[in-house]
């Protein structure tokens, strides 16, 4: 039977077909559809967890006990589980245990551009890479034998292009159904990382990786293609896909496991072709370890270290270096009406709104966080000026706050990133006595990922009931004696909490809270503005409600276009009526 898969469909179907039984992550673009498609397989069980670390220890624990387990990440999630990642290393494991991780070349929805290729160097694990989402399917099950067989850990790296991207996958029968696990096996030797005994796990790992670099020498995904020998490729990954379309009558040779590598295969391909290329995205992983067997290639020194190397990029690359004949160029195709780009916005009826509108209107110094809220850097809020991993406002907040800024000081977190990394630097600043406001933007679910349960929801990944844990509990139970729950659509006392909170000499948190949108499909009727009560002030647009718009007629004194609202796009939050300093803008009962 065959299925057009995503690569992150494919993914969980290997899940499927190669008998795992537990599964955890936490959400992040490019992989979070992954666990949600898991989720679907019922004798699977799978989470969402607080964070990267929680559930790569998780999944080591069901391991350990005996049960195949799998754990799923974007890029920067595997900073957060590699301590525990790296401790199976050389722990060795009971059942098969693979690590998906999914790089983001290109920074689609990111905050950096890293190779996660460099942690199975630093970690001593083999890392698969697979080219499409037939791959994606049959890697997740090679991963779990060569697990097993190896006693070791399995790293999966897809990349944005093989996680979304959709291809014909054949797909497999059904697993053999689970059994019974026997006692937790008691061999504190192997698997008490207690530095006595790891000392004595580490040659067994050096020793685990020469087996497997024997491995990798007839492992079928690392393959050559043979073809015109003057120009022989090395490559990986879609890069590899990229390449056979611009290069069509080279020789490849395909790597499907880039860590570690097949030596005596690399030796062969290149002695077989005149000139070697190796293209690969980002670092030049494979092409330091090639450089290393003295084997000479071209490399980085033509194909750049930034972005995706996409089919026209290699097209350009090859023919400025005469790898290729220049193609016939065609004019670009050029159409009227092209609609004019713009920046992004939050949704009409956001609950971060009036956060944003009032922190833009005091001209406060603001941290931030990942998540939907970054958006509050951009125009026409400008009003948050850091951002780096999560939960990291807090913390950047509490440095700050040591600083003896003239200035009162907040950070913004949500709150899934406050469940994920932020409890933690909160707990830090009331220890060590920091001052600054932190606003817990609650909007009850894990939106920017794609609306993912997290520990404030009643409900789990699998749809089973849970108990929703309070925000406000926990921020008193760390000892904050400042805090402050708001309406996040009552803007009159948002902005009195912020008053109330900045003026505090300690530590304060205010809680945000409202509904995302996406999730409370509650709409009210469209509000309207009164074009003669309209004075053109250009208040309603810093609400950034993209429900806003001008309309034809002008202020004859400013000469300003005045305000309007698009009925197919508003939802009635009210947050517009309420910073109009004219009454303008009405509800529908109003009319």
């Amino acid at each position: 039977m065959r299925a057009l898969l995503s690569g992150n469909e494919a993914i969980a179907r290997g899940a499927y077909e190669a008998g795992i039984e537990v599964a955890a992550g936490y959400p992040g673009t490019p992989s979070s559809e992954i666990l949600e498609n898991v989720s679907s397989y019922k004798n699977i069980y799978s989470e969402w967890s607080v964070n990267e670390k929680v559930a790569m220890d998780a999944a080591a624990g069901a391991a350990y006990s005996g049960r195949r387990a799998l754990v799923t990440t974007k890029q920067v999630g595997m900073n957060v589980l590699s301590d525990s990642l790296f401790y199976t290393a050389y722990t060795g494991l009971e059942a098969g245990l693979v690590v998906v991780t999914a790089d983001d070349p290109g920074m689609f929805s990111s905050q950096n551009e890293q190779d996660n290729r460099h942690y199975a160097k630093l970690g001593k694990f083999p890392l698969l890479e697979p080219a499409d989402s037939q791959e994606c399917k049959d890697l997740i099950i090679k991963g779990i034998e060569i697990s097993e067989q190896f006693d070791t850990p399995v790293v999966v790296r897809t990349t944005m292009r093989t996680s979304h991207s959709k291809s014909v996958v054949e797909l497999g029968g059904d697993p053999a159904p689970p059994g019974d696990v026997g006692p937790f096996t008691r061999n504190m030797q192997k698997y008490n990382c207690m530095c006595l005994w790891s000392k004595k796990r580490h040659p067994v790992l050096e020793q685990r990786l020469l087996d497997l670099a024997e491995f990798a020498e007839t492992y079928p995904y690392n393959r050559i293609h043979w073809g015109d020998r003057s120009l022989g490729i090395i490559a990986s990954g879609v890069v590899y896909e990229y390449a056979r379309q611009v290069f069509p009558k080279a020789s490849f040779l395909k790597l499907g496991m880039v860590y570690p590598l097949p030596g005596k295969k690399i030796r062969q391909f290149a002695d077989g072709v005149e000139k070697l290329l190796i293209i690969e995205e980002l670092d030049p992983f494979i092409e330091e370890q090639v450089r290393a067997m003295g084997i000479d290639a071209v490399g980085k020194e033509i194909f750049p270290p930034c972005d995706e190397l996409l089919p026209q990029t290699l097209q350009e690359i090859a023919e400025k270096h005469s790898l290729l004949p220049p193609k016939k160029k065609t004019p670009p195709i050029t159409r009227d009406g092209d609609l004019p780009g713009r920046s992004p916005v939050l949704c009409a009826g956001c609950p971060h709104r009036s956060t944003f509108y009032l922190l833009n209107k005091m001209k406060l110094a603001v941290a931030g966080d990942i998540g939907c809220y970054n958006l509050g850097t951009l125009p026409p809020f400008n009003a948050q000026h850091t951002m780096g991993s999560m939960g990291a406002s807090i913390g950047v907040l509490h440095g700050m706050g040591k600083s003896d800024l003239p200035e009162p000081a907040v950070c913004t977190i949500g709150d899934g990133t406050f469940f994920h990394a932020g409890i933690p630097p909160l707990l830090n600043m009331v220890h060590n006595h920091g001052k600054g406001t932190v606003i817990i933007m609650d909007n009850s679910t894990t939106a920017m990922t794609g609306h993912q349960d997290h520990p404030g929801n009643n409900y789990t990944l699998m749809g089973k009931p849970t108990r929703e844990v309070d925000i406000e509990n926990i921020v008193r139970a760390l000892g904050v004696e400042k805090v402050i729950s708001v309406d996040a659509f009552n803007v009159k006392a948002m902005g009195k909490a912020l008053k109330e909170c900045t003026a505090c000499e300690g530590t304060a948190v205010l809680i945000a809270k409202g509904p995302c949108v996406f999730i409370s499909r509650n709409p009210q009727p469209a509000y309207t503005v009164d074009a003669d009560m309209c004075v053109a002030c250009g208040t309603c647009a810093k609400a950034g409600c993209p429900a806003t718009i001008k309309i034809d007629e002008i202020n004859p004194k400013t000469k300003m276009k005045k305000a309007g609202i698009d009925p197919v796009l508003c939802i009635g939050c009210d947050i517009c009526r309420q910073v109009c300093p004219t009454g303008a803008i009405q509800k529908p009962e109003e009319r």
